[in-house]
């Protein structure tokens, strides 16, 4: 017999579990930590009871009609909510019945009398008392059940509410799965027993929320034949919840999976990170993250002017630049090859030491796609974390970077030319979009794309003419001179009239010259080691930063004129139909130069610096104009060429162009005492071998094949102990062994250099390798070992030498270039001067006699008929 109690209690809870029609389990009020949890039965009333599975003590059974119905309507009425339940009286076993209200106090839904009402659960009339109101409600309830044939007390057949359950199956997984939760991990107890601290607490999170509930699964993908998927619960996705009460982190090998709400997720777990909640409240902000405070502005917008390698960019945000990384990708790597291995061949590193643009696999394509999306466009940037200096490497601040709503990191790596960082767990310094990241590359992977294809890697074998080899340069001059304009890319601004450049067509990188101007330098390392630097000239920096605004790493066309003896090529460069020439003199920043005369573009360059004189430009701030117009005006009406011949000799000729070494002659016994002087200061006190270590731009005393000292110029220092030396009173270079220098005494340093170098004026070679070998030999001829005539027609400045005309005699007559110009040798320049028209008749009435004879260069008829242009003529 049990015995009820005489003052029910009135108690709160949440319903954590419905077992069947009339059994609850129910979790009390928590008082630290999980709540307490109770079984209670409905009091008086019996549900169908459901089926059970065999067991060593027990038969199986199987469900009673309507079960699982009534177990189905108090789930879906009661779990997960807030219930006032009263226990009326404990059975001898120890389970306890009470009565059950949804809502905060009795006025709420009677869970009996509903189950009733609906003919799901049948009334113990033998303990019902006709004295007690609420009880004789039951008996009503289900009298008008079972009149209106509700639930188990209709007519329709027994069998539809019987479920055939089968306890056991082939593959239970068919019915059953396990699913983990996308991208995080929580607390838990692990295989020996180790209880991770919280839990106890993030399961009865999940449980409470989830048991027994109907809820929504996104699965995401499989992990070691577990299910990954993402819970969405009707207050919102569970892992978010999970994240933001700190009952768990993100995890990057499965959050790559998650489809929707990556960011949301991060989110979470910051703000738990920062309230230090729970499995964060020992969390402390990584070295990285405390450094972002010197970063005043941590989102901004700005014009990509330079890609550095595969993940930089240096950005302009109004007048100053600032060099940036993309987050969290790692550039294709010189020890790798494409399909990640380490590199077979040890010698393929020393080269991509040298030039891992080119040479590094992927490099190179990755460069170019962040060049030609990013080049000249505005972008946002958004300062993820900042990496401390470490091993030799500088501080980076590392960014996110969006273009039109573009995330170039994840373009980049979509393309399998960079790869994710992986960090780890408890690192900050990642990218804001570092899920997207991670997705991006797992796209990548499955398509078998650049760094992830199985394919060979795309080899770049680039001829490299920028190391000063003017040999190797000078193989392919003819070829660039003949072609009218090459596409090119501009890889590097030296200066502003210098720029590097990549032929793509010809997989060559050249040196350019920009023609027909003086451009003044920017600040620059001076001769020999030491670290020192020169200054920069006036608006040298200027013009520098004005064509690398322009040009840098922007497609361009390059047209080809000559080259200097520094294997330099010279010519012109036009982006998108700019002359740079003309724009640094219009600018100010250049000014014309003697090489400008007969170009196709003499005229806008002289336009462009009368505008620039005018406005006051640059260069030309402090122009007088009504002096210079007065200069200008006696230039322009000069009819008559000045002539002011000077006797020389010739001392060196060049082996490469119509450039030549001379001494003046009235200098020759002076120069022969001063040699003499030296050579017995030389004997007197000999130097001590091996003292000496000449260094490029030394002037210093050194042997020549004579066996005798002459003063010289150090040119180059090789590493095998060879030295290369110009000999300034003589004008010619030699290679000599390093003890065949010395310093030179102090008394003889103070004469300047005997011998000076000039170009033959007005005449140019043709582009045929063969006719130049014949026009330089018949040029040695005339001028070898010869005292001439000379008048200087052109002063040559920045590296340019003087423009000179050459006579057999004193008089003016027996021209050089006229001589080589009837004979067949050479091609006339074409000059507009007033003052030159006179000169360049008689030249042209040579070159056409030579050209009516079929000499030489002329044998196989007019070398200029098809294309002037290509050969510098105008006709």
């Amino acid at each position: 017999m049990s015995t009820p109690p005489q003052a029910p209690t009135l108690r709160r809870g949440v319903v954590k579990h419905v077992l069947s029609g009339d059994a609850l389990i129910i979790r009390g009020q928590p008082k630290g930590g999980p709540p307490p949890e109770k079984q209670l039965c409905l009091s008086n009333i019996t549900a169908p009871r459901v089926a059970r599975r065999a067991t060593a003590n027990m038969p199986e059974t199987k469900d009673e009609p309507w079960a699982w119905e009534a177990r189905e309507f108090l789930r879906k009425k009661c779990i997960g909510k807030e219930i006032v339940f009263t226990v009326e009286y404990t059975a001898p076993s120890g389970r306890e019945y009470g009565c059950i209200h949804l809502g905060s106090d009795t006025s709420g839904e009677n869970l009996t009398e509903s189950l009733i009402a609906n003919g799901l659960v049948e009334v113990r009339r033998s303990g019902i008392k006709s004295s007690d109101e609420s009880q004789q409600r039951l008996v009503q309830l289900e009298d008008s059940a079972k009149s209106s044939g509700l639930g188990k007390w209709g007519t329709e057949g027994i069998s539809q509410h019987i479920r055939d359950i089968k306890w056991s199956v082939e593959d239970p997984r068919k019915l059953y799965v396990t699913v983990m939760l996308a991208g995080i991990k929580a607390p838990m107890t692990k295989m020996d027993g180790t209880v991770e601290p919280f839990s106890a607490e993030a399961k009865y999170f999940v449980e409470s929320r989830l048991l027994q509930r109907d809820v929504e699964i996104i699965l995401e993908g499989v992990s070691n034949a577990n299910l990954l998927g993402t819970v969405l619960h009707p207050n919102g996705n569970i892992t978010e919840m999970l994240l933001k009460e700190g009952f768990a982190r993100c995890v990057d090998w499965s959050i790559g999976v998650v489809t929707q709400g990556v960011e949301k997720l991060r989110v979470a777990e910051k703000l738990a990170k920062e309230k230090r909640l729970r499995i964060w409240k020992d969390w402390t902000p990584s070295a990285s993250t405390l450094s972002m405070g010197s970063i005043t502005e941590k989102e901004y917008t700005g014009k990509v002017v330079e890609v550095t390698g595969a993940d930089g960019l240096v950005v302009k945000v109004g007048g100053e630049t600032r060099k940036i990384f993309l987050s969290s990708i790692r550039p294709p790597r010189a020890t790798q090859q494409a399909n990640g291995e380490a590199a077979a061949d040890p010698r393929r590193n020393i080269r991509e030491r040298s030039r891992p643009l080119y040479d590094v696999p992927y490099m190179f394509e990755a460069r170019e796609f962040l060049r030609k999306k990013l080049i000249g466009k505005r972008v946002s940037v958004k300062v993820d974390y900042v990496q401390p200096a470490a091993n030799n490497f500088p501080e980076k601040v590392c960014c996110t970077v969006n273009i039109s709503n573009s995330n170039v990191a994840e373009a980049l790596v979509s393309k399998g030319l960079a790869t994710v960082i992986r960090y780890r767990q408890d690192d900050d310094q990642r990218s804001s979009c570092y899920d997207s990241l991670l997705s991006a590359e797992a796209r990548a992977q499955k398509k078998l794309v650049g760094l992830h294809s199985n394919k060979e890697a795309p080899i770049h074998r680039i001829q490299d003419m920028t190391s000063g080899e003017s040999a190797k340069a000078k193989q392919f001059l003819p070829f660039l001179t003949r072609q009218n304009l090459v596409d090119a890319l501009v890889e590097f601004v030296a200066s502003g009239s210098r720029v590097r450049v990549y032929i793509p067509k010809e997989t060559c990188l050249l040196t350019l010259l920009l023609n027909g101007i003086q451009c003044p330098r920017g600040a620059r390392p001076a001769p020999g080691p030491g670290g020192a630097m020169l200054p920069a000239e006036p608006f040298g920096e200027e013009a520098t930063a004005h064509t690398r605004d322009m040009c840098m790493q922007r497609e361009v066309e390059i047209k080809v004129d000559s080259m200097d003896k520094a294997g330099n090529f010279i010519g012109w460069l036009f982006i998108d139909g700019v002359n740079m020439s003309v724009s640094l003199v219009e600018n100010g920043l250049a000014k014309l130069f003697y090489t400008a005369e007969g170009s196709p573009y003499q005229r806008q360059l002289e336009t462009a610096e009368a505008a620039a004189k005018q406005s006051k430009l640059g260069l030309w701030k402090s122009y007088v104009e009504e002096i210079k117009d007065a200069v200008q005006e006696t230039e322009d009406t000069q009819t008559e060429r000045h002539r002011k011949l000077e006797h020389i000799v010739v001392t060196d000729i060049s082996e490469t162009d119509l450039t030549f070494a001379a001494q003046k002659v009235e200098n020759g016994k002076k120069l022969e005492a001063f040699m003499a002087e030296m050579r017995a200061e030389m004997h007197t006190n000999p130097p001590l071998p091996g003292a000496y270590t000449p260094k490029k731009g030394d002037l210093c005393a050194a042997k020549f094949v004579d066996e005798l000292w002459y003063r010289a110029r150090v040119e180059k220092v090789d590493k095998d102990g060879k030295v290369t030396v110009l000999y300034v009173d003589f004008g010619n270079r030699d290679t000599v062994p390093v003890l065949k220098t010395a310093p030179l005494p102090g008394s003889f340093v103070s004469l300047p250099a005997q011998a000076k170098e000039y170009r033959l004026a007005f005449v140019q070679l043709a582009s045929d390798e063969d006719y130049i070998v014949d026009a330089l030999n018949e040029f040695y001829h005339s001028v070898s070992n010869k005292t001439l005539y000379m008048n200087v027609e052109s002063r040559g400045t920045a590296g340019v030498v003087d423009a000179v005309s050459l006579y057999l005699n004193e008089d003016g007559t027996g021209d050089v270039a006229l001589a080589l110009l009837e004979k067949g040798f050479l091609l006339v320049e074409s000059r507009r001067e007033r003052r030159l028209q006179k000169l360049m008749s008689e030249y042209r009435a040579a070159q056409n006699s030579a050209k009516k004879s079929r000499l030489n260069l002329w044998e196989y008829g007019d070398i200029t008929q098809d294309d002037a242009k290509e050969f510098g003529i105008a006709r």
